[in-house]
């Protein structure tokens, strides 16, 4: 397996070098660089490349968040988050951190944060792989199976319930977790975002972002936003985000033209 690349943000070089030293005892891992402020870090991400970045969130200029913002979420690598401050890690995760450490965190806790940027890593290059595939296969559908559910068994209060899978409008990722949405319920699934994805049918369900999974017959349009990102709207007006990299499988799947949506 290559080396885990890992850029190391904080503007505190006592703070940053912790971090280093945690890394140096990993042999699996290649620090490509550092930077102490959040514009530094900007250009780094771009220069480097890393697939997991231990990012501040407090920094003069631009914050940890504003790094995410600046470079895209769809173009970051896996971000740990590292914080002194509790209230910020909601804030982490609505920005698609793998994970926050809260100063001052002790070894086990570091090493924790790291499982999980590898196994997020891992799983990026799993759905990459899988894109190009279907981008070789073309816009070709997998044929119909007996195996694919017809029910869901979802938890919310203490109760187990199973939601037929037509109900369904769309599926979104929360940690270990997934969330099924039903019209204003929101169901919780103890099951990872790739196995679900597995067994849904792929002739009702597309995966339009690595978070996101959407019935397709709930969809009514496609979106470009002004920055050039792109989002689907559904019936009931929902919006989510759309991946680039399978926007133009998804467009082909719907049948329309993206440019007349909106």
């Amino acid at each position: 397996m290559p080396d885990l690349r890992v850029l190391v943000v904080d503007d505190e070089p006592l703070a940053r070098q912790r971090v280093l030293d945690l890394l140096d005892r990993q042999t699996d891992v290649a620090v490509v660089g550092t930077a102490d402020t959040g514009r530094t870090a900007v250009s780094a991400i771009a220069e480097h490349q890393p697939d997991v970045v231990f990012l501040d969130v407090q920094m003069p200029g631009l914050s940890g968040l504003d790094v995410v913002r600046e470079v895209g979420p769809e173009r970051m690598p896996a971000v740990v988050f590292v914080t002194a401050y509790d209230q910020h890690a909601l804030a982490a995760f609505d920005v698609a951190a793998v994970d926050y450490l809260l100063k001052p965190y002790d070894d086990d806790r570091f090493a924790q944060s790291l499982a999980r940027a590898r196994e997020a890593v891992r799983l990026r290059e799993v759905d990459a792989l899988r894109d190009r595939l279907a981008a070789l296969l073309g816009p070709e559908r997998p044929a119909p199976s007996a195996d694919f559910l017809e029910r869901l068994a979802v938890e919310m209060r203490g109760q187990t319930r199973l939601v037929p899978v037509e109900a369904i409008d769309y599926v979104s990722s929360d940690g270990p977790y997934v969330e099924v949405h039903v019209g204003a319920d929101v169901w919780v699934v103890r099951e990872r975002m790739q196995t679900l994805e597995d067994r849904l049918d792929p002739a009702r369900f597309f995966r339009i972002h690595r978070s996101t999974i959407v019935q397709i017959d709930r969809v009514e349009a496609l979106l470009t936003a002004p920055g050039g990102d792109y989002a689907v709207r559904l019936a009931d007006g929902t919006r989510l985000r759309l991946s680039r990299s399978r926007r133009d499988a998804f467009t082909q799947r719907l049948g329309i033209d993206a440019t007349d949506s909106g």
